[in-house]
């Protein structure tokens, strides 16, 4: 699996993932909305990277354990 990294429009799709459902974003709010949609989404993918990649990430399953444990709007 392939890292992504998300920029901050809600146009980009990750892999096979659905995009933020909202076209037009205007206000805070729904670009807080789609900040916790995107949060989650990334957290998915953390979950599904294996303990390999993990460990040259310097990562630990203990780290993504206690990551993917969060709320969406949990930073």
């Amino acid at each position: 699996m392939t890292a992504r990294t998300v920029p901050h429009t809600v146009f980009v799709s990750g892999f096979g993932r659905r995009p933020f459902p909202f076209i037009i974003l205007r206000g805070w709010h729904l670009r807080l909305l789609a900040r916790w949609y995107d949060r989650h989404l990334q957290r998915l993918d953390l979950a599904e990277i294996d303990e390999h990649l993990l460990s040259d990430l310097g990562l630990t399953p203990e780290d993504v354990r206690r990551e993917c444990a969060k709320s969406f709007w949990q930073a």
